[in-house]
């Protein structure tokens, strides 16, 4: 544990001129007086750390030393890709290891270029979560992380409605939608599946053979690739068993192409609207995105009025209703006469509440 912090303490003075007794103590998240025991034990193991007294003083190394302890561990490696989004990485148990990477990336920078990390930071921040949301990385999201760092097989136990279920996966990558954390997994070859009553029985030894397919993925069955949302997993076991990647599972692609399979999926009925120029492109902005790119593909020209005529296909006339209400005056429904029906019902009652005069 010391020797790591002695030599992280090496690698913060090498990437800066100069540190303060605090600054090093807040990073190294000691005390001062440990700062000062360490710099010691460096100055007697040779390395030159030297301690300037005064207000602008601190510890810095003297004489250009720089350390060869700069190389990047495979870890430290793939977690500097993510350094890009720090939030995911706190949530997945890397945070350490992606600092410890940037450290070394940063020391073995030339001096010219030792601000490029903070200059970097300060011109580009991924904030993943939507709006008014205050998403809670799930409890088990650091131990799915480690089976996928490690290619590791997975036994997780999740929830399908009022039931549990019990799986071997492949965990192939992880994927972070709008604050919302999902697994893309291939179910085991010799994979397993048990529905129990929650809770009724324990993920190890339920290795029962029912039916496959559980979750959103492509096709059934052992050997499917299936997408899982963390936040449903109640149990999970890594395995010491390690399994040999697909590579030509393409994560982003695949990740892609299902989640608009499902944005389709749930687009069950039809509407039939009249759209103004500011409806057509409002509409995108109202209605899901998938449903909207359908709708306007090859609209046809406006009628003489400037509007023009769309089918869209919607999850229900319920969420029809709300959404299209977003457009106000710019769409008019023809089509189901229940949902115009609606409609006509708010437009009275907005026309009763607007209408009315004060005294």
């Amino acid at each position: 544990m010391r020797a790591a912090r002695l030599i992280k303490m090496v690698l913060l003075l090498q990437s800066r001129p100069t540190m303060t007794a605090s600054e090093l103590a807040r990073e190294l998240e000691v005390s001062e007086r440990t700062v000062t025991r360490d710099a010691q034990a460096l100055s007697e193991a040779g390395v030159p750390v030297y301690a300037e007294r005064g207000r602008a003083g601190g510890y810095r190394l003297v004489g250009g030393y720089r350390t060869r302890l700069t190389g990047l561990g495979r870890d430290e490696a793939e977690a500097l890709f993510l350094s890009g989004v720090p939030g995911a990485l706190r949530e997945m148990g890397l945070e350490d290891i992606a600092s410890a990477a940037r450290l070394k990336v940063s020391a073995a920078l030339l001096p010219s270029l030792r601000d490029a990390p903070r200059t970097a930071a300060q011109r580009f921040h991924l904030d993943a979560p939507a709006w008014f949301r205050e998403p809670a990385a799930p409890a088990l999201l650091p131990a799915v992380a480690d089976a996928v760092w490690d290619d590791r097989c997975l036994g997780a136990r999740y929830r399908r409605g009022e039931s549990e279920v019990v799986r071997e996966l492949e965990p192939y990558g992880l994927v972070l939608k709008a604050g919302v954390w999902y697994l893309c997994a291939r179910v085991r070859a010799a994979g397993t599946e048990a529905r129990t009553e929650a809770g009724t029985e324990a993920m190890k030894g339920a290795r029962a053979r029912t039916r496959a397919g559980a979750g959103a993925g492509t096709g059934t069955g052992a050997g499917a690739f299936r997408t899982y949302r963390i936040d449903r997993f109640v149990g999970v076991d890594v395995m010491e068993d390690r399994f040999s990647r697909d590579e030509g599972f393409d994560l982003p692609g695949f990740w892609s192409e299902q989640a608009e399979r499902f944005a389709r999926s749930i687009l069950r009925a039809e509407v039939v609207l009249r759209l103004s120029a500011t409806g057509v492109r409002n509409l995108p902005y109202a209605v899901d995105p998938v449903a909207a790119r359908d709708a306007l593909a090859g609209v046809p020209e406006p009628d003489a009025t400037g509007w023009a005529t769309v089918t869209l296909r919607v999850e229900s006339e319920e969420v029809a209703h709300t959404q299209l209400a977003a457009l106000g005056p710019e769409a008019e429904v023809l089509s189901p006469a229940t949902l115009r029906e609606r409609f006509a019902a708010d437009a009275t009652r907005l026309t009763e509440l607007y209408g009315r005069r004060e005294g």
